[in-house]
């Protein structure tokens, strides 16, 4: 009997690129993985290259087609990305024109507060549910075409590309196939929530031509295929979203209400709203979450901009701990963080509050503080950001009433039961946390026909979860919540 096919996933994230096979069951075949260097030219530049991100997914991709034992192996590839990083290049010679700006970017915050100032904020957010901020992908496209010379000159020659991440690897796969998919599309500032195609209002307000964009399609269906000396045959890419979207799928969140957050470099919560346009009147961000056959599914979102770069911050700069699995141990070795309140806001504040000129702060310092209440801050503030979210999406009408948690941060018991703690709800942890990989695997396998919807690819791929339940005191979260709010108001 031939052995099932399997499929791939492209899973290019901020700081590593992964390649990972899945089975139609959704148990992980193997997998491959380059970290990715990070570039920080000036404070508050975030940047990758281009290229090294298009070879670091390349060769991961390579090595799990071998492993899988060849190309006649895989069933279909999946994509999923870092969202609204962006890059330029020449459609002509496939090369990138600078480096790539990256979603943690904030070199556009000027440009944002200028837009604002002309009351372009609400008719922005009106079209696409988002607001003005240097974390989407239109001001960072603006200011290529302003301050870099060769993407000006490429976008005068009539051969200038842009696009996010999951839109450079398709070109770059398929030899010259520019598309984005409508999730990561609905993350640009350019395309309305209910317009199928790219809103041409929006490219005026913004200054980015039509004609640099992809063509949006569908997140399932069949795309095109790598040119066949990738790999060393043509293989189908039949699935695509950014990697929040992709997480609530592989979640299972495929209902209306249902809800979860993801804990990685940043951190990510998304509600499923089913066919309801999202709005909201407390700085959350409506965004498409599928789009399937044409029809659209959408999300209330709520984006944190630091959370595990939090840890890796005091692991590599500051030298507080050694390794990131050590804060869990940190944390229980304390009864609590002695008055220790951090505030990452190393990159600015994302929702609900959206304060891009916030710098990051640690406040509460005493003599009694050790490495070990520091590491316990630095989770506990996770949690607090976290309820800060909660709060806004009740206010929207989107109450949480659980919570599903996921990516490499949920890996933390501690934090696990300590959001359980702080938002009083119950948190359920897949056993298979990479729920990110698994969400593209999903999709994959309904654009190639392994799964007829995404329904029954959840039901055959998603394995089984663990419950966190609330035990900690009202007067102890209460003091928790004030000591943040302090922090907060101080910065």
């Amino acid at each position: 009997m031939a052995e099932a096919p399997v499929l791939l996933v492209i899973d290019s994230g901020t700081t590593s690129t992964r390649a990972i096979l899945f089975g139609a069951d959704g148990n992980r075949r193997g997998e491959s993985r380059r970290e990715i260097t990070q570039h920080y030219p000036r404070p508050g530049w975030v940047e990758h290259d281009a290229e090294e991100i298009w070879q670091a997914a390349l060769g991961c991709a390579q090595v799990a087609v071998a492993t899988a034992g060849g190309a006649s192996r895989i069933a279909a590839i999946g994509i999923t990305n870092q969202r609204e990083t962006v890059i330029a290049w020449d459609r002509a010679t496939g090369r990138a024109l600078s480096r790539a700006i990256v979603w943690q970017d904030r070199r556009t915050a000027d440009d944002c507060a200028a837009l604002r100032a002309r009351g372009q904020e609400p008719v922005v957010q009106a079209r696409t549910g988002l607001l003005l901020d240097p974390y989407f992908s239109a001001t960072k496209m603006a200011w290529l075409l302003r301050e870099v010379p060769e993407v000006h000159a490429a976008a005068r020659a009539g051969t200038l590309a842009f696009g996010t991440v999951e839109s450079w690897l398709v070109f770059r796969l398929t030899g010259g196939l520019h598309i984005t998919d409508a999730s990561n599309a609905s993350r640009t500032s350019l395309l309305a929530l209910d317009g199928a195609l790219w809103d041409d209002g929006l490219c005026h307000v913004f200054g980015i031509p039509r004609g640099v964009l992809p063509e949006v399609v569908d997140c399932a269906g069949h795309f095109g295929k790598s040119l066949p000396e990738h790999f060393g045959a043509a293989i189908p890419i039949a699935g695509m979203a950014g990697d929040q979207q992709a997480a609530t799928i592989g979640q299972g969140c495929l209902l209306p209400g249902q809800t979860k957050a993801t804990y990685g470099t940043g951190a990510f919560v998304l509600t499923n709203m089913g066919a309801r346009l999202p709005r909201s009147g407390h700085r959350l961000l409506g965004t498409v979450l599928t789009q399937i056959d044409g029809v659209r599914t959408y999300a209330l979102e709520g984006s944190v901009f630091v959370a595990g770069s939090l840890i890796k911050w005091l692991r590599d700069s500051m030298g507080v701990i050694e390794t990131a699995g050590e804060t869990a141990a940190l944390a229980a070795s304390v009864a609590d963080s002695a008055g220790v309140v951090i505030v990452p806001a190393l990159s600015g504040l994302g929702a609900p509050h959206w304060r891009p000129e916030a710098r990051g702060a640690i406040t509460g310092l005493s003599f009694s503080a050790t490495r070990a209440h520091i590491a316990r801050a630095a989770l506990e503030a996770m949690s607090a950001q976290t309820h800060d979210l909660a709060r806004a999406f009740a206010a929207d009408g989107a109450e949480w009433r659980s919570l599903a948690i996921d990516g490499g941060m949920s890996a933390n018991d501690w934090l696990a039961q300590d959001l359980a703690d702080l938002l009083g709800l119950p948190v359920d942890r897949p056993t298979m946390v990479e729920t990110t990989a698994l969400g593209a695997a999903m999709l994959a396998s309904v654009g190639c026909g392994l799964h007829s919807d995404l329904a029954a690819a959840a039901s055959a791929m998603r394995g089984p979860t663990q419950r966190f339940k609330p035990q900690m005191e009202e007067s102890v979260r209460a003091a928790r919540l004030g000591a943040w709010a302090a922090a907060l108001a101080a910065i």
